[in-house]
């Protein structure tokens, strides 16, 4: 549990407005302000507040144009929008829920029913959160899914594509997997798995790099914006943080100790490609590590070999 307070956006382009939410909020919220529609769009995809509250009659961009464009953004589409406005015909209540909106608050601003829809709004979002983030991690060893790989995958390739920076993808495999079980049993096999996930996220050391499950006993690292050498240099502290946990695996070819196979692909993504290509040519040198003696890494760097 946090003790961040809760972060709430209010866009208006009238100061006095501005003032008299931060008067009826008081010190219980964070409150980041804005004057206009453009400005809140960049506030919020700075900040992400976990909620707006959002003026709709203001000049250039109004209301609903804003919050459709909340709404259409994946970084701000889940930030629940509450309109403060004046406007609170049946037609103008559709047109706001249409655009996204989750509430209205009529002007002038009761400061208590103010306070009250937000932290309404607020734990149900945070309810919303948890059961998010609960259909994207793995059941067993706690770490991401993958669902939530593919999702971060798509997302990457585009923010990368855009920057035409490189996307290093490690697919890894625990080695002789099916003899640990056979010889030790399942429930060691479980074991291992959450033991082996822990020690891979552990080596991770930036927010945005993501390791997943995938299935079975392979999990997936995703490295944005790493070029091959540090993708090399990631995948063998992977592979070392692993081996030097000393699970016994006896009888296995590598070692007697459990370790991994990982194969990595490195693109600077383009049209030309998707994101699955970049999984398959990662597939392909886990294939190759295994075939020339396992607990290795092979690689290709997809940009110069095309």
């Amino acid at each position: 549990m946090t003790d961040r307070l809760p972060m709430i956006l209010a866009i208006d382009d009238t100061p006095a407005n501005l003032l008299t939410i931060g008067k009826a909020l008081g010190s219980a919220f964070d409150l980041q302000v804005a004057t206009s529609g453009l400005t809140g769009l960049a506030l919020a995809m700075e900040s992400t507040p976990d909620l707006i509250l959002l003026d709709v009659m203001m000049p250039d961009m109004d209301g609903y144009e804003t919050c459709r464009c909340l709404l259409a953004n994946p970084v701000t589409r889940d930030i629940p929008v509450i309109f403060i406005t004046a406007q609170n015909s049946p037609d103008d209540e559709t047109q706001g829920l249409e655009a996204g909106v989750v509430d209205f608050i009529s002007k002038p601003v009761n400061p208590s029913v103010l306070r009250a829809r937000v932290r309404t709004h607020l734990t149900m979002k945070r309810m919303a959160d948890q059961l998010r983030s609960m259909a994207l991690i793995d059941g067993l060893t706690g770490i991401a899914n993958r669902r939530c790989l593919d999702e971060a995958l798509a997302s990457e390739w585009r923010a990368c594509q855009r920057a035409c920076l490189p996307l290093a993808l490690a697919m890894i495999d625990i080695d002789h997997f099916k003899r640990l079980n056979d010889t030790y049993g399942h429930p060691v096999g479980d074991t291992c798995l959450v033991t082996v996930a822990s020690a891979l996220k552990a080596c991770l050391g930036r927010s945005h790099d993501l390791i997943a499950r995938y299935g079975g006993e392979e999990f997936l690292c995703l490295l944005p914006g790493t070029e091959l050498a540090g993708a090399l240099s990631k995948a063998e502290e992977l592979r070392q943080s692993v081996q030097d946990l000393g699970i016994p695996n006896e009888g296995a070819s590598a070692a007697p100790v459990v370790t991994l196979s990982i194969g990595m692909a490195v693109v600077i993504p383009s049209a030309a490609m998707t994101p699955r290509q970049l999984v398959d040519s990662a597939d392909g040198q886990l294939y190759e590590a295994k075939r020339t003696g396992r607990n290795r890494i092979c690689c290709i760097d997809l940009h110069q070999a095309g």
